[in-house]
């Protein structure tokens, strides 16, 4: 049994040019809903034991069953899966794919649990609030709704769990292609883990060491990169200086310490 995310245009929306619709997204009845995530939940269970047996491949089959069996508006059970894959493809060795997967699986959080601004981010760590939730009611309604907060709560401690590890999974396979662009990109996220609480201690540590590390790293890669461009450019340049008796050599390229920017100066050949 496979699920789709049906859309359905109303019928008195217009095309308004560059204007955006928003489309509403139908949902399957409770009884349906939860017969599809039992099935996923049960593939999701197959390929778990297949993981286990170090049998990755076939596990990323087993979780994109379990993908086309979840509702598409289920984002923290598609989050989890799509996190699983990133680790199949890190033991394989695909650096690419775990990126992409484990990228997915943070998109879907994000729309869950939308990043907070740098503002948000230093008022909560020194505890501050700017809102009080208030309950009203009657007994009965007031337990419904502390209950829900609560679950809400222990809701908002998984998607942090697995945020963490998505972005280790996809911190470590940028890691692993490097270049500047991904050491820079990877060594974001490593800070991003830095900054989050109840991280375990090996994962403390592998982020410690990743954050000690990837400086010199990202500044070797880059010294690279730019040499590698210059000579570039410079073939480039000598193509179209030839026909003018001109070359590259006659153009000095002379890095400023200060700013780490380079001034040209033309010199006449001898």
């Amino acid at each position: 049994m496979s699920s789709n995310k049906s859309e359905k245009i109303p019928q008195d929306s217009k095309d308004d040019g560059d204007i955006p619709q928003t489309l509403p997204i139908e949902r399957f009845s409770p009884e349906e809903e939860a017969a599809l995530v039992q099935e996923s939940n049960e593939q999701k269970a197959q390929a778990n034991k297949l993981f286990t047996s170090s049998r990755f491949s076939e596990a990323i089959g087993e979780y994109d069953k379990a993908l086309s069996s979840c509702p598409n508006y289920l984002e923290y059970e598609i989050a989890v899966l799509r996190s699983n894959i990133a680790a199949c493809h890190l033991r394989l060795e695909d650096w690419k794919a775990a990126v992409a997967a484990a990228t997915a699986s943070l998109d879907c959080l994000d729309r869950l649990e939308p990043k907070k601004k740098e503002k948000e981010e230093n008022q909560a760590e020194k505890g501050e609030d700017d809102g009080i939730i208030e309950i009203e009611g009657e007994d009965d309604e007031v337990e419904k709704e502390l209950a829900n907060l609560k679950l809400s709560d222990e809701r908002k401690e998984d998607i942090r769990r697995i945020r963490a590890k998505a972005l280790l999974r996809r911190a470590k396979g940028k890691l692993e292609q490097g270049g500047w662009g991904n050491l820079a990109a990877a060594e974001e996220d490593y800070k991003e883990l830095s900054k989050m609480p109840n991280l375990p201690a090996q994962d403390k540590k592998v982020v410690q060491n990743a954050l000690s590390t990837l400086p010199p790293r990202i500044n070797a890669a880059k010294e690279t990169e730019m040499g590698e461009m210059m000579g570039k450019l410079k073939e480039l340049g000598n193509g179209i200086l030839k026909p003018f008796g001109l070359s590259t050599d006659m153009f000095k390229m002379q890095k400023d310490e200060a700013t780490g920017g380079y001034n040209m100066q033309f010199g006449q050949g001898k």
